[in-house]
Parts: structure tokens; sequence; C-alpha cells
């Protein structure tokens, strides 16, 4: 049975730098998490929400998720 990942911390700037790699064209998504020892999945995560962020696709933006993880938390305080 192959071992799990142990989860990392990234900052925004990384995610940031991986979307634009994905972006730029040149490389795929597959090959960019390779090459930075990250999962296709998170790789291809950020680069939908980045794109949700700019208005590009539907979806919950980073800042309306922050707002309502905030509200949660000072509900269940």
């Amino acid at each position: 049975m192959p071992q799990r990942r142990h989860r990392r911390a990234v900052t925004d700037s990384f995610k940031a730098e991986v979307v634009e790699l994905c972006r730029k064209g040149d490389r795929s998504v597959p090959e960019v998490a390779r090459e930075l020892d990250l999962t296709e999945t998170a790789g291809r995560r950020w680069v939908q929400q980045a794109e949700i962020d700019a208005g590009q696709r539907p979806g919950l933006t980073s800042s309306a998720h922050e707002e309502l993880v905030g509200g949660a938390r000072s509900v269940t305080s």
C-alpha cells in the first residue's frame, strides 16, 4: 500500500507561483506538480481558485470563503 503524503503548509505566494507556472502554458499542471513535489490535485485546485478569484469561473472567492469561515468561528465561540 502506498504511503500517504504528509500535509505541508504552503504560502499564498508559493500557490501564486504555481498558478503562474501552470498558466504560462509551456508545462502542464501534472508536470509542474511533479517538479515541485506537489499533488496534481493541489495544483489544479489552486489554478481553479485563482480563476474564481479573477472572475473567470463561477464559485466562492477566497475572500468570501474567509468571511464565511470567520463568521462561523464567531458563532461557535
